[in-house]
């Protein structure tokens, strides 16, 4: 086992990107190396991973809702967050578990944020008083352009899959301007290339942070 691995235990960590960004295949083998290392691991997704998460979820990625105001989306996705918090997230942390997000905060402040143009400071209000306190140690952000991201997409596109390449610019810019801003609390994972050599970068990543 790298003597990092040891040091992820009770840490919460964002997986997060575009979609199309391979970031969930990502997420799914880096659970997959921590476990095989003797790490326990909280997986969960957003919006969603309680159920009332889940049916709050539904709601959003509804293509049937297009009424939805950009206020009351950002405010569901901060409300499956805080019942995620509370129900799974808070109790994992405080188990000691290395609990691993795919997608959080960082995903309203690129989509609803930067790329719908809600105002950054009004969702990090409402972000605080969803998460407690709770904020990752790190947010990995897997870094792709749209055109590329757009041929890995499921031709059944969700509410929010649907809204256009120009659209999808924007929100991969939000991510880098985050990365840009706090690079501290950012890991930027180019996922252009195939699979194991995004991997491999990733866990590179991750040993500069934490070895």
């Amino acid at each position: 086992m790298a003597p990092w691995i040891r040091h992820l235990g009770g840490r919460f960590l964002v997986f997060d990107g575009p979609d199309g960004s391979g970031k969930t295949t990502q997420f799914a083998r880096f659970a997959e190396h921590c476990r095989s290392a003797g790490i326990a691991v909280c997986e969960v997704r957003e919006p969603g991973g309680t159920s009332i998460g889940e049916q709050i979820r539904a709601v959003l990625l509804d293509p049937a809702n297009t009424a939805m105001s950009l206020r009351c989306e950002m405010m569901l996705y901060m409300a499956s967050r805080a019942q995620l918090i509370e129900e799974t997230i808070r109790p994992a942390l405080k188990r000691g578990d290395l609990v691993l997000a795919d997608r959080f905060i960082s995903s309203t402040l690129a989509y609803q944020g930067t790329a719908d143009g809600m105002d950054r400071d009004e969702i990090l209000q409402v972000g605080h008083v969803a998460v407690g306190g709770h904020w990752p140690d790190l947010t990995v952000v897997f870094d792709v352009d749209e055109a590329v991201a757009g041929t890995r997409l499921d031709p059944q596109l969700d509410r929010v899959e649907s809204k256009g390449a120009e659209f999808h610019r924007r929100v991969r810019e939000g991510y880098l301007a985050q990365a840009r801003a706090e690079p501290e609390k950012y890991l930027v994972i180019d996922a252009s290339a195939n699979e194991d050599a995004v991997f491999e970068a990733l866990l590179d990543g991750m040993e500069r942070r934490f070895g």
